[in-house]
């Protein structure tokens, strides 16, 4: 039953996750929203170059549970597991099976002649040599003769009465194994729904960025102008506008890096969710979309503060795929131990068996009952020593439950903190966005009226991009901690 352990991910290191190692975590905005074409429960993604696909963050979720490698491994674990647990409940009927059997010797197999009873006196000799004549006379044998052909079928069949319990014990096992493989159906969805949720995110939170970009090139367009003319009526220098020329260059730049990234996560995503499309803008490649014609139609909506979503961490954790399968692993160390039993102690069956034979002269039907029991003696030491050992195996089993119960526990309590702590860091955000687009307004307001220079003003908006990002990626950091924490409790994001 090792495999119970394989669903169960404990421990700190595995509750971060995303796409940090494309160096600005940000996402693309879609744009303005026009004739496209929207998927529908059952649609197969199909497209022509020209196409504008959209796709909801449940578009994805459907995909990626038709499409995932782990899901379908799962479900196969599931009929697996219930073909062993049909395997398991035929040991409970007969066992029937059909024999034959035929046989031709090139000599008889059993002959009896008169020296054979006699002996090899000169008499027995006399008798056979009399006999002999007399059989060939007559188209007779002197001797007796059997087993030169014969043939033999029929058909037993054998009920088992008793098996030590290995019968009853082996059927809880399969139950136990399907009950396993369902929850670790479970853990992969869950899993697979977490996956597509940061990748769909991801890009979001890169499209909100480029936003960000356009708002501020637009202001440094305008800027530019007003600097270009303030410098031909002599009341800008030379140096000004190249500031601004300078500025609008790292706008650009950063414009080019973001649209990397919206194409890196969107294939990312894409590829999760098993969608097929054409990287490549002027390459017409069969009916797949392109890349750049797929567009991720759900935005941040208002989110809630933590308090509005808790739930006592013992009803979550009763809700854990991880703590029955920590109890299954109990039991099926238990059901083990109680089969190894069953292998010292007696069995009983009980069989019949009819058929047609013809081995000596006429052949006939017969058939008989019979009844088996066999006590084993021998392995009375060994399988003494082998349930010793499967009883140290369940104790380790029950101490592993018992302290990893204690783990998932403290990682309900992790996701609550994180919940919180990215809720408390968002609000900050929010209000260091505010104060920044304040500050940008009053002191484009001051520059116009020759109260304040140049150089703050551009050192403003550049603040301004840093905390909008920055809020950006708090929202987007606040939503995947919620459907962490959503999920563990057995709600969605929109229950």
């Amino acid at each position: 039953m090792n495999r119970f352990w394989k669903t169960i991910r404990l421990g700190f290191c595995g509750f971060a996750s995303g796409l940090a190692c494309l160096g600005f975590a940000g996402t693309v905005l879609a744009q303005p929203a026009g004739p496209g074409t929207e998927l529908t429960s059952g649609q197969t993604v199909s497209a022509s170059p020209a196409d504008r696909l959209e796709l909801s963050v449940e578009d994805c979720r459907r995909m990626a549970m038709e499409n995932s490698m782990a899901v379908k491994n799962a479900r196969l674990d599931i009929l697996a597991a219930k073909a062993q647990k049909q395997e398991a409940l035929a040991s409970y009927f007969p066992d029937i099976s059909a024999n034959a059997f035929a046989f031709a010797a090139l000599q008889p197999m059993f002959e009896l002649g008169v020296t054979d009873i006699l002996g090899t006196s000169d008499l027995a000799v006399r008798i056979q040599d009399i006999l002999g004549d007399l059989a060939a006379e007559f188209g007779l044998n002197s001797s007796y003769s059997m087993l030169h052909r014969g043939f033999m079928a029929s058909v037993s069949a054998m009920q088992p009465v008793f098996a030590g319990g290995r019968i009853v014990n082996g059927n809880r096992l399969a139950a136990v194994g399907v009950e396993a493989a369902t929850l670790q159906e479970q853990i992969a969805l869950r899993d697979m729904d977490k996956e597509v949720e940061s990748g769909y995110w991801q890009v979001v939170s890169l499209e909100e960025k480029r936003v960000t970009l356009q708002e501020l090139a637009t202001l440094l367009d305008t800027l530019y102008k007003d600097v270009a003319s303030a410098r031909q009526a002599g009341l800008a220098t030379e140096t000004d506008v190249m500031q601004v020329e300078l500025k609008r260059d790292e706008v650009r730049s950063g414009f080019v890096q973001v649209e990397s990234g919206v194409k890196l996560a969107k294939m990312n995503l894409f590829n999760t969710i098993g969608l097929a499309y054409n990287p490549y803008q002027s390459v017409v490649l069969d009916s797949l979309p392109v890349l750049d014609s797929i567009f991720l139609v759900d935005r941040l909506d208002s989110l809630l503060p933590p308090s509005s979503y808790f739930v006592p961490e013992e009803e979550i954790a009763s809700r854990q795929q991880e703590m029955r399968l920590l109890d299954l692993s109990v039991d099926a160390s238990r059901l083990q131990k109680k089969m190894a039993l069953g292998e010292a102690l007696p069995q009983i069956g009980i069989g019949g068996s009819y058929g047609y034979g013809n081995l000596l002269s006429n052949g006939e039907f017969n058939g008989a009952v019979y009844v088996m029991a066999q006590i084993p003696l021998s392995d009375w030491g060994k399988t003494a020593r082998k349930m010793q050992r499967l009883g140290y195996q369940m104790e380790k089993a029950e101490n592993e439950r018992d302290f990893l119960q204690q783990q998932i526990l403290l990682q309900i309590r992790k996701l609550w903190l994180d919940l919180t702590v990215a809720w408390d860091q968002l609000q900050i955000a929010r209000k260091s966005e505010a104060t920044a687009r304040a500050s940008v307004e009053k002191l484009n307001a001051y520059y116009r009226a020759g109260m304040s220079p140049l150089s703050e003003l551009l050192q403003a908006q550049t603040e301004l991009r840093s905390v909008a990002d920055k809020c950006v990626d708090q929202e987007i950091a606040y939503r995947n901690a919620l459907h962490d924490y959503l999920s563990r409790c057995g709600a969605g994001m929109g229950e």
